[in-house]
């Protein structure tokens, strides 16, 4: 962020809401930028988007849109860390020198196949893994008279691993008497000036931060 670098999101099906969840944040931090590739997400259809991340050089032609480079980094959102799209795209932004971290869960490093074509987890193939600590199949809770077990975590344990991580990075910045590159609330007396001063500061980096069209 120092030398002027974003920091990339990527996550397929549910883990796309990681991305979402921290950009464009009252309180957090503004130099993010969501890797959205629609088909991976839900709204397109969400079996499908199942079936894509699970396809080897799918994500390739999409990742062509974003020019990340050695100043960036890029945060890879998988629970199980096993299926080709997270893989491949945590190999990209390697290739391109960026500084990579992964959130997944280790259980599943450690217990289930890749089905990456060259037998890469996600977690060995990224600078700094965070384990989310989230059991196979993702659900905590089972009733003793049914088989199908229930209530899954990996959002809500991973999103506050990603907001405790995003938080000890504005700290750092503090410490060290930077400006905060940080939004506020719309909702608050005088914040539109701050936030315009970042929107104009990240948008030709960020072109997700700018709408297309005239809202004014």
């Amino acid at each position: 962020i120092n030398q002027g670098g974003v920091i990339y999101i990527f996550g397929c099906g549910h883990s796309h809401i990681f991305a979402e969840d921290v950009f464009y944040r009252a309180g957090g931090i503004a130099p993010v930028r969501p890797i959205f590739i629609e088909p991976l997400m839900l709204h397109q259809g969400a079996a499908a988007s199942s079936y894509y991340e699970k396809q080897n050089d799918y994500i390739a032609e999409h990742l062509e849109r974003f020019s990340i480079t050695s100043k960036d980094a890029l945060i890879v959102i998988s629970t199980s860390g096993i299926n080709p799209a997270p893989v491949d795209a945590a190999l990209w932004a390697k290739q391109h020198g960026a500084f990579t971290l992964a959130l997944t869960s280790f259980l599943y490093a450690e217990t289930q196949p890749s089905k990456h074509k060259a037998g890469l987890k996600l977690r060995d193939c990224v600078d700094v893994a965070i384990d989310n600590q989230v059991p196979i199949g993702d659900a905590v809770l089972s009733l003793t008279e049914h088989a199908t077990p229930f209530a899954p975590v990996s959002s809500m344990t991973g999103l506050f691993i990603m907001h405790t991580l995003f938080a000890e990075i504005i700290a750092n910045l503090g410490s060290e008497n930077k400006s905060l590159p940080v939004f506020l609330s719309g909702n608050i007396a005088n914040s539109a000036q701050h936030n315009e001063y970042l929107l104009e500061k990240y948008g030709a980096q960020i072109p997700e931060l700018i709408n297309k069209t005239s809202f004014k």
